[in-house]
């Protein structure tokens, strides 16, 4: 039995161990890569969770998996690859490989290179994802009518041909890029307690892309709770993780206000 708009004081394996085959639409997270961060000392098993996340995402569902790399004696552990690739083996195609840009704060990289300021965000679905729904915000230069003109065709006769105009905003390319910090990343205050939150509307930006109302989200690594937050905002189900009892606490009072009705499965 799995309780809906809920985060679990316990490890993701155990919470997805409950889960049903095929039960998960969408999956947003960020786990804790390279013991770049203070997770209260916790690790976690890669290759266990990429397999039970593969078992419980439905076929057409997509798992965004946030990640970034350690440079360690002057080289990128290359940590994000490795878990790419492994979900590929799992069964997941690599729907498309997207950047989280955001203002430099040497969370990656070392002091002799280019400061690194983007994290990978992998789009892994099982089979061809079920739903994409693009967002249209990137400014194009002009727009323009449809209009109707010739084509020369190898035997040099003339082909009348329509081509299709386009408006003001057109699709938003693969690098999104956020603000962080204090006022950026969340609304919250009681978020920035976490070490590691990320925006907002990064995960708001993702359910929209690959989930639709009623759809259920979740969060392994949940932390300060943005998926499930976000997931509850758009009007999806959802389930969190969370392994610090303190994180859990921290999360569940930040929702809380955002809360109405529990659903059960």
């Amino acid at each position: 039995m799995i309780e809906l708009n809920k985060i679990y004081n316990e490890s993701n394996l155990e919470t997805m161990m409950r889960m049903p085959d095929e039960f998960v639409d969408l999956t947003v997270t960020s786990p804790p890569y390279d013991n770049m961060r203070d997770y209260k000392g916790y690790s976690f098993p890669f290759q266990e969770i990429a397999k039970e996340l593969f078992r419980i995402t439905k076929c057409g569902g997509v798992v965004i998996w946030v990640v970034g790399d350690a440079t360690i004696e002057g080289s990128e552990s290359g940590t994000s690859f490795k878990q790419a690739l492994f979900f590929m083996s799992c069964g997941f195609s690599l729907f498309d490989t997207m950047i989280y840009q955001k203002p430099p704060q040497g969370a990656v990289g070392n002091n002799k290179g280019y400061w690194q300021s983007f994290e990978y965000m992998f789009v892994l679905s099982k089979g061809t994802p079920k739903t994409i729904n693009l967002i249209i915000d990137r400014k194009n230069k002009e727009s323009r009518k449809g209009d109707s003109g010739t084509k020369r065709l190898e035997n040099g006769d003339l082909k009348n041909v329509r081509r299709s105009g386009y408006d003001k905003l057109g699709r938003r390319t693969n690098i999104w890029e956020y603000s962080t910090g204090n006022g950026h990343s969340s609304s919250d205050d009681i978020a920035h307690e976490h070490p590691a939150i990320f925006p907002e509307q990064l995960a708001a930006d993702h359910i929209y892309s690959w989930s639709n109302e009623g759809d259920l989200v979740y969060d392994p690594f949940s932390g300060s709770g943005t998926t499930c937050k976000m997931a509850h905002l758009q009007k999806r189900k959802w389930v969190g993780s969370e392994i610090s009892k303190e994180y859990v606490e921290l999360s569940t009072k930040r929702i809380a206000p955002y809360l109405t009705v529990q659903t059960m499965f």
